[in-house]
């Protein structure tokens, strides 16, 4: 499993020097997320699955592979369809605008980071694939509610996002309606809620098989990288510059990740 994980992170490094170059091409770093979605998808499902030559993959193998899958081709696609023909997103811009001159090469030791990161949340994939437990367990079928739930969650945060963009006289305002007026970043808690799953499935139910503890690095890692690096934090630097006062007011009245009824009253 080591040598395929490690497999994984060389295509992941080789992937994300290709999604460097793209967007140093069309000056959009916004499609490294598009880029970084679709390629662990194919991760999560190489290590899900391989060999395929071998003994036919398990069940477990399929539905992990299956999911994974469906959870990048959803992701991706939404965020292509958001960067595509759309000014760059606030996160990369203030990037560009923070790292001046040394933006390009900043930005290439950033992608590495992330395929590096990739390969360990890939880790937690493979594990949970490869669980040894014979047939399908409650701890599957618990998994597999989570997966859903996170999907559909982080779907809904994107599709209401969408709509209070797509109405021109939400132009200059903070979307604060449905999941939004609860958490404001749902789409990445909702991220998070699918990484639940793995450990989950990798541990089983008896928790016998020791390496599927080491699935739980998996959600906890994604937790630090969404709430202390890559996510939250340069999302909401940008935002408190183009928004000001109204964002902070937001940040006092909403809670940053985890989904929690609102402190008073949505301003208006």
């Amino acid at each position: 499993m080591l040598l395929l994980i490690l497999s994984v992170g060389l295509g992941l490094s080789v992937w994300m020097a290709l999604t460097w170059a793209y967007q140093r091409a069309v000056r959009n770093g916004g499609w490294t997320d598009v880029f970084w979605s679709f390629g662990m998808g194919l991760a999560g499902a190489v290590c899900a699955l391989w060999p395929l030559d071998a003994a036919a993959p398990t069940w477990r193998q399929w539905i992990v592979g299956g999911f994974v899958m469906l959870w990048a081709m959803r992701l991706g696609s939404h965020l292509r369809s958001r960067v595509a023909g759309a000014p760059e997103d606030a996160r990369y811009a203030e990037f560009r605008r923070a790292w001046g001159a040394d933006f390009q090469r900043r930005m290439f030791g950033f992608l590495q980071a992330q395929a590096l990161s990739g390969a360990l949340l890939a880790a937690s994939i493979l594990l949970a694939a490869r669980n040894p437990h014979g047939g399908l367990a409650w701890s599957d079928l618990a998994g597999i509610v989570i997966l859903a739930v996170g999907i559909a969650g982080e779907s809904l945060a994107d599709r209401q996002l969408a709509r209070f963009k797509a109405d021109p006289g939400n132009r200059g305002k903070i979307c604060q309606v449905g999941l939004w007026g609860w958490s404001r970043h749902p789409n990445y808690f909702f991220e998070w809620v699918i990484w639940l799953a793995w450990p989950l499935i990798a541990i089983g139910p008896s928790g016998a098989w020791l390496p599927g503890w080491l699935a739980l690095l998996g959600p906890a890692f994604m937790a630090f990288l969404l709430i202390r690096v890559s996510g939250v934090p340069p999302l909401e630097e940008a935002m408190i510059k183009s928004r000001g006062q109204a964002y902070l007011d937001y940040q006092k009245r909403v809670s940053s990740f985890f989904p929690l009824p609102p402190k008073g009253k949505v301003a208006s």
